[in-house]
């Protein structure tokens, strides 16, 4: 049975075999084995050996049967059969029989062979590697011949389920991946690095990967052998295979990602192109995909690592996944790598490959540090931190060594330090928070020792900067210690010149504010070290350093730069909770470091510091930071603690000055530490005497700033304390004598203090007053500083002599002295003219009657009190606030009395008078002096602006007798409030509020409090600013000094006056009253200011009543903050017990328009409203959010009112209002918001158009966030539906703010909107195109119509708009559209980019971006926008024409070859019909940009452009020849391209010598004369024909300038063209007739060039040629010599020789002509010498002579170069013979009478000559001249010449003759 079966086996094959060798025709066996090809296959299977080995056979004669390429097999059943099968043999012929017929299968099959190909692929490749490996070329060599859908099109949609790859993805998944490894697949291989001998491979591929993709053979990708594969274009086509709709982004993101880091641009540009889109749906935190990066980067045991720009590209990657810090030992070793400079990463090569590497490692290694998780950075920071030190160490520590100028080195050096920081905080435990705190030393002495180049310090600042915060919260004890040393020492580096040992590295820069920023942030605030680095901040020449140290100091600021790590605000509540990193430094502790040195241990001196190359002594500063401390201590021990906020420091001195129960607590605290420990005590000492000695330190001008400290303590301090200073008094003489106003002021009072003082004893006492009086006793010789002098002893004797008396001293001899010192004073006060002196009386006046030391009885004759008081009152008049001040204090010595004996004066009540008399002063500020001094004249010491005058402990003086005075002057001044005389008026008013400041205690004022609310209320109406502000002031402070119940009463009365209801106080409001504080709410056009304006307000709401209740709103002027008393209050004391809210509930209309109101363009207006909603309102967001309907429609409505303050205010209030609201809330209103935003952006008030345009710029900003948190959901498509259209409509707006910003909010919307703007596009870029010129200034259009104007040309502007344009904002925005392209948009954008080329100036770079980014969608097009850019480059404006040449570059790319056939006829036809030079121009810019851009294609239809280059670049315009010659020169490879396309440059040339043009015919003439001069060698008769026929129809015609070069080519074409003339003798003859004919030319300047060829021409020529010269020459030279003397030639053309020289230089070339025509047989030349030889020579000799005596130097020239030559070719065959004939010696005699007549001239032409005659000498001898006579006419010459001859050089060769 099995015999039966093999025999019927091999009985058929048998009969198969038969029809193969029957069939005699290539098309019978592929019919045939079509048939039965595959069943023969099938016989592999069988199980018979004969059988088997009988189809082997008949394959062997199958195989040599279909060598011819047009047989096809049937590859689809053959593969078909290979995927069913699984017997190894029948596999095997399948796939060879297929690799076989691939190449003639039909390409309407191809797609199906890729479907069978790719079905299955993962399974055949799984079943057998070598096998997959043969399958996947088969699909290669298929690839090219596919044509795939258009991208985006339906079929390309469908196109995975065409080809079967839905059914199995891993198909799919597994092609994809094996095209990743040809994309990494290079030929340049080399060996896998472990081993030796290992197998072949490439960077990124194993030995395995390498074999499979090349099958093991060498020649697979070699293209040039037989079934070789291109790799360029097998990858090319394989990415845009990859890139169709076969593959899913994830599939092709890997070989699109390699692609996109390839050296070749026409890989990466798509390879770019498709990674940009399938990069966003790709998860770069998939660890598979994170762990094949590194994979690749590092290489393994088989595969060696990846090039070093896919390296760094990997890099780039993994620093956008957060998954990559998850694998710690590989982003360690990546940097190990990397950065190690001894052994560098392998295969990276020096340069800038290497640095770029190590800045993406560097830039990788700071994305690691910001998103790292923290067990991960725990576990790499430190070794990074370490690996980036040693970096950096190694290029040289702590600066650069070797050239520290290379940029990119010291960019390096940079980012190691930035990124060393941003490491060392991301993990601060384990790298900053050692003990020894190295990194942070390491650091600080970086910025102070590196002095590498560049921008250096910035960098480490960065570093430092990044770790600033880390030490806060988290020192120890030790690391402390170790911050502050650092600290310190880098506090007082000084920057060197140079380094102080030959060991240790100069300080380059400063380390200061960087020192004083970490003592702010790293240590606490009651770290003292860190304070007082602050305060040796403060001397710092720096701005920044200096406000650095001032936040230190300040314990508000310190909170700011310090937040509480719990969220709370410290300063938000004025009990809120303390942290210990707030705590203050105790006082005891400060002082005690700082003014002893001694506490702790720590010394921190301040005196004498050396700091920036001077001594500062920091003293000052550092008391005022005690007595903050000391303030803020007292209280907080009393539960009184000072609120912490930005006013501190005005709280601190309103505590010590002004406020009686804080001076009193403070006054008990100081009490406490004189009476405490010793500790206590000192510090207390330490402190007194710090502030004592800080008067006078650095001459007065720290004590200018510091110096009152010590008047303070002072007033708190008792003499206890005090004893241990006054021994010291007389040390603040210099001070008192200084020329310092203030310091004098501030010594004086120390001196009272002082002086004073029991320890000081009376002798002491005396000799300061006699040494102080002796000085005011000179003060009528005192001049200049003297004066200062005399000043500060007035002030200080009056300080020491008030506290004398109120110590009860002034005894004995001091009362002699105080005797003297008032009749001294007295005198100068009568006497002295200068102020200053006077002021010093003054301040006498007002400290010896402030503590009741002078008395009425005390006045010297001839003073008395009237006296003094006239002349004190008149400088009061005159606004001397001290005079004014001191006829107060004078008044406080005068009792009260109500009668008076006859004739004595009541000064009390005089000078209440004169006082009152002072309101016609005009400057509001001596108003509050003036009501100062009538509360202290009224109630003395009671009067709380004393309250810091008493700086001696114990009772106040006793005072004058007063019992009713405080109520006259309250009642009179109330009466002159009601004056309607303005100033009195406006004096009254601030006088009131004075008396209620420093008296409101007292009960007159308290009594009087409802009369003056309706005072200060009735003022509220006033016109006056100042009144109106005072009158608001004064109700806050008659609210404040009420009781509960007067308070109450007083705000029903208020709210009841302006409501209309019963009121218990008189007053009125008028309908002009400004309701509002004046300072507050003046808008300039009376809005909201007046009664009448609130009621419109109200009337708004509905309820007229309400605005009434706002009267308790006023807010603070600035007047008021200018007085620390005053500063702290306000009319909203009013408001707080004001019961509105209920009120407002009842109101919710009101909201609406205040919400309005509070954007008021008037800032006191903003304030006020501000004000009033933050008190009114106490939850502002659950408000707005009930009534946010009603509040927007408010807006909506009024945004577009008639006032431009309500539109200005609606447009502030929407943007507000929506800005970071939810969309939801404001959707429904979206459309209208825009619609009126952009109306009111082109209002007529610049403001309302500047808040419009902040509206629309937050809804843009709004509209874009939601667009990009979004682009892909419906939401954001629903967005763009509604605004697009809106938008782009406005782009045509007439206003330009509102085409300016729409223009904006489009291009921040194309940035971010991803493809949801896809359905836009078409319209959007022919929008943007069109604006692109249309937005251009004004200016540049002047610019260009005035070029000249500006030495510009009109092209240089072009261009530069051009470039402009090219990277502008909108081409961005333009570019970024086109990258969001897929083919239903191209479809609809492409009719819309033709319209636009004809209009808009950007579309050259559409298209270029479309040719070169977006070639596969654009491919189809290309052709259509070629042939539109033929019309585009015909632009007027040359730059246009230009860009659209250059657009047509990179169009030929992708156009079809017929497509670039028909350019390079239009470029041609443009060229030769071109009436002008301007369109040639852009014929030759067409074609040099199809060169440049696209030389592939242009090198395919090189035959039809580089004959017409090789034309085209004859022309004679320099700027088209120019072109032209660059385009040949870049594309030909040498001078035998002219031999390859000769026939056809000939041919062209030919056809255009007929052109109409002569531009044209001349470049052709040209262009044919090149072709016959620079062919090498010899010419082919075919050649030499062409080009003869050319040349000749090229030299015809009339000359033009130029044509010499023609008849110099026709010249060396005879000398070439021997084989022609050879095998056509008649051509030389025709040759003859050319040139002799034009020769004869008229043309003047040509013919002199026509001479010189005829001379060339009868050298090269075997015709004798003599006869027809010579009648040239002779018929020349009698025209010549019949013409007149000027020629007629234009002699002034640029650049030709004038009329007579053009004559000399024609005859020097007919002569020169005339020589060369003598034919002298050459030696070889069989022939004899001919019989008329020197019958000749002798006839030219005779025209020769004529012209040569009467010739110029040329001509002369021109002969001895001519009869030289003759010599020559005489030597050649002389004889002895030779010149023994009659004609011979006449001819000799000839030459020698010509050479005698040659001129003398320059010493080269005498050389010549001398030659000359030597020649003829030696020539005449070998010939056998024996002429005697001759011989003796010979030496004649030669003595005359040398009896001439100067150059020695010249009498050699004479004597040679």
């Amino acid at each position: 049975m099995s015999g039966t079966s093999e025999a019927k086996e091999l009985s058929l094959l048998s009969k198969v075999e038969l029809r193969i060798a029957l069939a005699d025709s290539d098309a019978k066996l592929e019919l045939v084995l079509k048939t039965y090809l595959v069943p023969l296959l099938l016989k592999c299977a069988s199980e018979h050996l004969a059988v088997r080995n009988k189809v082997i056979s008949i394959c062997q004669h199958i195989n040599a049967r279909i060598k011819s390429l047009s047989i096809q097999l049937p590859v689809a059943a053959l593969l078909s059969q290979f995927k069913a099968q699984d017997v190894p043999l029948m596999r095997h012929m399948d796939l060879l029989y297929s690799q076989q017929g691939i190449g003639q299968t039909p390409s309407s099959e191809r797609l199906k062979l890729l479907s069978i190909i790719l079905n299955g692929f993962a399974t055949d490749l799984a079943r057998s590697p070598t096998d997959g490996a043969s399958l996947f070329n088969l699909f290669l060599k298929l690839l090219p011949s596919i044509s795939l859908p258009l991208k985006g099109s339906k079929e390309d949609g469908e196109l995975r389920e065409t080809l079967g790859l839905n059914h199995e993805p891993k198909d799919a998944a597994c092609i994809a991946q094996i095209s990743s490894l040809l994309i990494l697949f290079t030929t340049s291989h080399r060996s896998a690095p472990t081993e030796p001998n290992s197998p072949t491979t490439c960077p990124g591929l194993t030995p395995k990967d390498y074999t499979f993709l090349t099958l093991g053979k060498v020649d697979t990708w070699d293209s040039s052998k037989e079934g070789g594969l291109n790799l360029t274009e097998i990858k090319m086509k394989l990415l845009d295979f990859l890139s169709s709709g076969a593959f899913k982004d994830d599939e092709r993101f890997m070989a699109a990602f390699f692609a996109s880091a390839d050296v070749n641009s026409r890989i990466s540009e798509p390879g770019d192109a498709i990674l940009k889109r399938s990069l966003p749906k790709v998860s770069l935190n998939d660890k598979h995909i994170v762990e094949r990066l590194y994979s690749l980067y590092f290489g393994n045991v088989e595969a060696p690592p990846v090039r070093p720009s896919l390296q760094i590209k990997i890099i780039g990657l993994l620093s956008r996944s957060k998954a990559s810090s998850s694998f710690p030992g590989y982003v360690t070793q990546l940097v190990e790598r990397g950065l190690s400079l001894s052994q560098p990463e392998p295969r990276v090569s020096a340069g800038r490959e290497a640095a770029k590497l190590r800045e993406a490692i560097f830039s990788f290694m700071n994305w690691i540090g910001r998103i790292g998780s923290p067990s991960d950075l725990e576990a790499i920071a430190p070794n990074l931190v370490q690996r980036l030190r040693s970096y950096i160490e190694e290029q040289g520590w702590p600066s650069a060594v070797g050239d520290t100028q290379i940029s990119k080195e010291n960019t390096l050096r940079g980012l190691a330090y930035q990124t060393l920081g941003t490491l060392a905080k991301a993990s601060p435990k384990k790298v900053l928070l050692d003990p020894e705190l190295e990194l942070l030393h390491f650091l600080f002495r970086s910025l102070s020792e590196d002095a590498s180049g560049g921008n250096i310090s910035v960098s480490i600042e960065e570093a430092l900067g990044a770790i600033l915060n880390c030490f806060a919260d988290n020192l120890t004890p030790a690391m402390g210690e170790k911050m502050r040393s650092l600290l310190q020492d880098q506090a007082q580096l000084e920057v060197q010149e140079e380094s102080t040992s030959h060991q240790t590295f100069r300080i380059v820069r400063s380390s200061k504010y960087t020192a004083t920023r970490y003592a702010n942030r790293a240590l606490l605030y009651n770290d003292l070290v860190a304070r007082w680095i602050n305060l040796l901040g403060l001397f710092n020449s720096k701005s920044e350093i200096i406000e650095e140290a001032r936040r230190g100091l300040d314990p508000y600021w310190y909170r700011m730069l310090n937040p509480s790590s719990r969220g709370l605000r410290a300063d938000s509540e004025k009990h809120s909770i303390e942290v210990s990193k707030y705590s203050f430094p105790g006082f005891q502790d400060a002082v005690l470091s700082f003014f002893s040195g001694s506490e702790r241990g720590i010394r921190l001196n301040l005196n004498d510091i050396s700091y920036e190359g001077r001594k500062v002594n920091a003293t000052g500063p550092a008391v005022s930071f005690c007595r903050g401390i000391l303030v803020y201590q007292a209280l907080s021990s009393s539960a009184k603690a000072l609120q912490i906020d930005a006013n501190y420091e005005r709280r601190v001195d309103a505590a010590l000055l002004t406020e009686e129960s804080n001076r009193s607590t403070i006054h008990e605290f100081i009490n406490s530490l004189e009476v405490g420990s010793l500790r206590d005590q000192q510090a207390l000492l330490a402190y007194t005497r710090a502030a004592f000695e800080s008067i006078g330190l650095d001459n007065g001008k720290i004590g200018e700033e510091y110096g009152g400290h010590f008047a303070e303590m002072c007033t708190l301090l008792g003499d206890r304390t005090l004893s241990h200073i006054a021994t010291e008094v007389e040390k603040l003489q210099e001070s008192i004598l200084s020329n310092r106003f203030h310091i004098r002021s501030v010594a004086s009072s120390a001196f009272g203090v002082l002086g004073s003082h029991p320890v000081c004893t009376e002798e002491k006492i005396e000799w300061l007053l006699t040494s102080y009086l002796k000085r005011v006793d000179n003060w009528k010789r005192a001049i200049g500083a003297e004066i200062n002098q005399v000043h500060g002893s007035i002030v200080a004797l009056a300080h020491l002599f008030s506290r004398l008396h109120h110590r009860q001293r002034i005894q004995g001899g001091i009362s002699a002295h105080y005797t003297a010192y008032i009749g001294l004073v007295l005198d100068v006060l009568s006497g002295s003219t200068d102020n200053l002196l006077l002021d010093g009386c003054f301040s006498a006046l007002e400290q010896l009657c402030l503590f009741g030391a002078l008395s009425s009885g005390q006045i010297p004759t001839p003073y008395d009190s009237g006296t003094i008081v006239e002349k004190v009152a008149s400088k009061a008049k005159a606004g001397n606030e001290r005079a004014i001040t001191a006829l107060s204090r004078y008044a406080m010595i005068y009792d009260e009395v109500d009668t008076l004996p006859q004739g004595e004066v009541a000064f009390l009540s005089e000078i209440t008078k004169r006082m009152y008399d002072l309101h016609e002063l005009r400057q509001p500020e001596v108003h509050f002096t003036v009501g100062e001094g009538l509360s202290c004249l009224a109630v003395g010491w009671s009067s709380k602006s004393l309250l810091s005058a008493l700086d001696i402990q114990g009772l106040p003086p006793p005072m004058a007798k007063r019992h009713n005075t405080l109520e006259l002057i309250l009642d009179h001044v109330l009466d002159d409030a009601k004056s309607t005389k303005p100033s009195l008026k406006k004096a009254s008013v601030i006088w009131l509020i004075c008396l209620i400041q420093y008296c409101g205690h007292l009960p007159p004022i308290q009594k009087q409090l409802r009369q003056l609310q309706v005072t200060f209320k009735s003022f509220l109406s006033d016109r006056d600013d100042l009144i109106r502000e005072t009158a608001a002031r004064g109700l806050a402070l008659v609210h404040e000094r009420g009781d509960r119940e007067l308070k109450e009463d007083l705000v029903r009365d208020l709210v009841g006056t302006f409501t209309g209801t019963s009121a218990n106080l008189s007053g009125t409001v008028t309908r002009e009253s400004e309701l509002f504080a004046p300072g507050a709410l003046p808008t300039g056009d009376g809005s909201i200011s007046t009664y009448q304006d609130i009621m419109s307000l109200a009337s708004e709401v509905g309820d007229p009543s309400l605005v009434y209740k706002f009267m308790s709103l006023a807010a603070n002027n600035a007047i008021w903050t200018s007085r620390a008393a005053l500063a702290n209050f306000g009319l909203g004391n009013i408001l707080a017990d004001s019961d509105v809210n209920g009120y407002l509930f009842q109101n919710p209309k009101l909201y609406s328009s205040l919400f309005r109101y509070r954007f008021d363009p008037n800032s006191n207006v903003r304030r006020s409203m501000n004000e009033i909603w933050t008190a009114l309102v106490k939850d502002p967001n659950e408000i707005i959010e009930r009534y946010f309907s009603e509040i927007m429609e408010d807006l909506l409505r009024t945004i577009l009112g008639k006032e431009w303050r309500m539109r200005q205010a609606s447009c502030a209030a929407i943007a507000d209002l929506v800005q970071g609201r939810a969309l939801e809330k404001y959707e429904k209103y979206l459309n209208r918001i825009w619609t009126l935003g952009f109306k009111v952006l082109d209002d007529i008030k610049d403001s309302v158009r500047k808040a419009a345009m902040k509206l629309c710029q937050i809804l843009s900003a709004s509209l874009v966030r939601i667009v990009k948190t979004g682009s892909s959901s419906k939401r954001s498509e629903n967005m763009l539906n509604k605004v697009m259209p809106f938008l782009q409509s406005q782009l045509e707006a007439s206003a330009e703010d509102v085409q300016l910003f729409s223009l904006t909010t489009l291009l921040d919307l194309i940035k971010e909107a991803g493809s949801a703007l896809r359905p836009f596009i078409p319209d959007l870029i022919e929008r943007l195109l069109g604006m692109l010129s249309s937005l251009e200034p004004q200016a540049i259009n002047y610019l260009h119509l005035n070029a000249s104007k500006y030495n510009l040309t009109e092209e240089k502007i072009d261009a530069e708009r051009l470039k402009s344009v090219r990277s502008s904002p909108m081409m961005e925005a333009i570019e970024k559209c086109l990258d969001l392209l897929d083919q239903p948009t191209m479809e609809r954008f492409i009719p819309r980019l033709e319209s636009s080329i004809k209009q808009t100036v950007g579309c050259s770079r559409v298209l270029v971006s479309l040719s070169t980014r977006h070639n596969f969608l654009f491919r189809s097009y290309a052709d259509q926008f070629l042939k539109s850019v033929e019309r585009a480059v015909l632009d007027r404006n040359e730059t246009i024409s230009s860009s659209y040449a250059t657009a047509a570059g990179y169009l030929a790319r992708l156009a079809s070859e017929n497509a670039i056939l028909t350019v390079a006829k239009f470029a041609e036809r443009l060229y030769f019909e071109a009436e002008d030079e301007k369109h040639r121009i852009v014929s030759g810019e067409i074609v040099y940009a199809i060169a440049k851009y696209s030389p592939d294609r242009f090198a395919a239809v090189a035959v039809d452009f580089l004959p017409f280059v090789f034309v085209a670049k004859h022309d004679s315009s320099e700027p088209v020849k120019e072109i032209f010659e660059s385009t040949w020169n870049e594309n030909v490879g040498g001078s035998r391209a002219i031999s390859l396309y000769l026939k056809e440059i000939v041919a062209l040339a030919e056809k255009q010598l007929d052109s109409p043009r002569w531009v044209i015919k001349h470049t052709s003439a040209l262009s044919i004369a090149e072709i016959a001069s620079s062919s090498a060698g010899q010419l082919s008769v075919e050649d030499g024909e062409i080009i003869y026929r050319a040349l000749e129809g090229a030299i015809s015609g009339k000359t033009w300038e130029g044509k010499e070069r023609v008849l110099e080519a026709f010249v060396e074409f005879r000398k070439r063209g021997k084989k022609l003339l050879d095998s056509k003798p008649e051509i030389d003859a025709e040759m003859k007739k050319i040139i002799l004919r034009e020769s004869k030319r008229n043309n003047v300047i040509y013919r002199r060039h026509a001479l010189v060829s005829l001379g060339q021409f009868a050298l090269s020529c075997e015709l004798d040629l003599f006869t027809d010269v010579q009648a040239v020459v002779s018929k020349l030279l009698h025209e010549l010599s019949a013409a007149s003397e000027e020629m007629d030639i234009d002699s002034t053309v640029s650049g030709e020789a004038s009329s007579k020289s053009m004559k000399s230089i024609t005859i020097a070339n007919a002569l020169l002509a005339l020589h060369r025509s003598i034919r002298i047989p050459s030696p070889a030349a069989d022939s004899d010498v001919p019989e008329d030889l020197f019958k000749r020579i002798s006839q030219s000799l005779e025209l020769t002579r004529p012209a040569n005596a009467a010739g110029a130097t040329v001509v002369q020239l021109a002969v001895c170069e001519g009869v030289q030559e003759v010599f020559g070719r005489l030597e050649q065959i002389v004889t002895k013979g030779l010149f023994a004939t009659v004609e011979a010696e006449k001819a000799s005699q000839g030459y020698l009478e010509l050479i005698s007549e040659l001129g003398d001239g320059v010493e080269t032409f005498r050389m010549k000559r001398a030659v000359l005659l030597e020649t003829y000498s030696g020539l005449m001898v070998r010939g056998g001249l024996q002429s005697e006579e001759l011989a003796a006419r010979k030496h004649q010459v030669k003595e005359a010449w040398l009896a001439m001859e100067r150059a020695s050089s010249v009498k050699a060769v004479l004597e040679r003759v």
